[in-house]
């Protein structure tokens, strides 16, 4: 709790530029409001995600988002990566720089619907893409695949119109287990046998999405047998009908 307090000290004394405490108010009041901003900005971007998962279900009888998590980063979490990128800590370079205080991620059941997801959020007109890293197309050296999208998109306050960046990461079901499971083993503390560990889970990434790539292929054989025989149903229908008619 102690080193906890020291970091939060460190973090709004070096925001507000000196240690008085009326100045490390503002700057901890301050940070707040933009916390704020940060959420807001996450309501938007669930809304329209929400909005366009509803209207694909209402257009093809399916849902091409599974989940949708969303979260703040942490004081500290901020503080830490901006002392190691060397960044001026203060608000202005927070707004500037970090790009995943707020961060969405979107859990699809197929790769297709990554694409289609990050297709339909990018046509928004209110949406302007700030950055595109596709690591589905290009895993990191452990494994790891997502498509990741930094976004800014408008909130509306009391003062008027505000832009804000949220990241966005677009992974399938598969994708995101791995993902978890990487997280919790923590293999970055260890110093012995990291290749070896960096090479099973790169292994393990890449059976999973082979994994990924085979339930695709089932579904989209199943999808074109079922159009078949909606086809065939039609078809049924209308020579029937014409029978009826020269009878």
């Amino acid at each position: 709790m102690k080193m906890q307090q020291n970091l939060d000290y460190e973090f709004f004394s070096g925001f507000a530029n000196g240690e008085n405490p009326i100045e490390l108010k503002e700057a901890a009041d301050t940070f707040a409001e933009m916390m704020c901003w940060y959420e807001c900005a996450i309501k938007e971007i669930r809304t329209k995600l929400e909005v366009l998962n509803a209207e694909f279900q209402a257009k093809k009888s399916r849902n091409p988002i599974e989940t949708i998590k969303s979260r703040v980063k942490k004081p500290t979490s901020i503080f830490e990566k901006m002392e190691r990128r060397g960044y001026d800590i203060n608000l202005h370079t927070l707004m500037e720089k970090i790009n995943d205080v707020a961060g969405v991620r979107v859990i699809c059941p197929f790769i297709k619907d990554i694409y289609s997801v990050a297709d339909m959020l990018a046509s928004q007109d209110d949406i302007t893409i700030i950055e595109l890293k596709d690591y589905i197309k290009n895993p990191k050296p452990n494994g790891y695949r997502s498509l990741h999208m930094v976004v800014e998109v408008p909130i509306f306050l009391s003062t008027g119109k505000k832009p804000m960046k949220v990241e966005v990461q677009i992974r399938t079901i598969a994708m995101d287990f791995w993902a978890s499971l990487e997280h919790q083993i923590h293999y970055k503390k260890f110093k012995e046998d990291k290749v070896e560990i960096v090479e099973q889970l790169a292994e393990c990434a890449t059976v999973i999405y082979e994994t990924d790539l085979k339930m695709e292929q089932i579904h989209k054989e199943l999808f074109s047998v079922k159009e078949l025989r909606k086809d065939y149903s039609v078809r049924e229908k209308e020579i029937e009908m014409q029978q009826k008619q020269h009878s």
